[in-house]
């Protein structure tokens, strides 16, 4: 069991590493599609593995570009994977559009609140807008796709545990 959760931890990895080259236009180039594997993976494998995948998610993105930000993309990383665990948590208390609301907010209004101390409250007021967008854009793709995969997640447990 534990190999097969590496292997869908690496899956969800990857798929994070494919939407870190989409990127939605923005003053930062680290702002993509890259979360969406990571809160897939926190309603199907749970908020430790989503998480996982939020900061790598991040981490890819912003090596695509060049780690523009410098060492704040760990602090970057850090929030994301938080963001992600908290969804996770909300999300398997079946409370899924808190999750989303909050995650949303989260990401785009506060998560982004110390670059008014790095930077300056013009980059803060800059940055929102492509965060406001990419992390609804995000949010609804994995809220489409969790329903479709949750299925086969579980049909592919029964299957194991009964070693059909």
């Amino acid at each position: 069991m534990k190999s097969r959760m590496l292997s869908l931890l690496a899956l969800f990895s990857a798929l994070s590493a494919v939407g870190a080259a989409i990127k939605i236009p923005a003053i930062v180039g680290s702002v993509a599609f890259d979360v969406f594997p990571a809160l897939i993976a926190a309603a199907l494998l749970g908020s430790g593995a989503g998480a996982i995948v939020g900061a790598l998610g991040h981490l890819l993105s912003a090596l695509i570009v060049g780690f523009p930000l410098g060492p704040l993309h760990v602090l970057i990383a850090i929030e994301m994977a938080a963001l992600v665990f908290i969804f996770a948590v909300l999300y398997k208390r079946n409370k899924k559009i808190s999750a989303s609301i909050i995650f949303i907010l989260a990401n785009s209004f506060a998560a982004p609140l110390p670059f008014i101390f790095f930077m300056n409250k013009a980059f803060y007021v800059a940055l929102v807008p492509s965060l406001l967008i990419g992390s609804i854009i995000n949010t609804v793709i994995a809220l489409v796709a969790i329903p479709r995969l949750k299925a086969l997640v579980k049909q592919d447990l029964i299957k194991k545990d009964v070693k059909l």
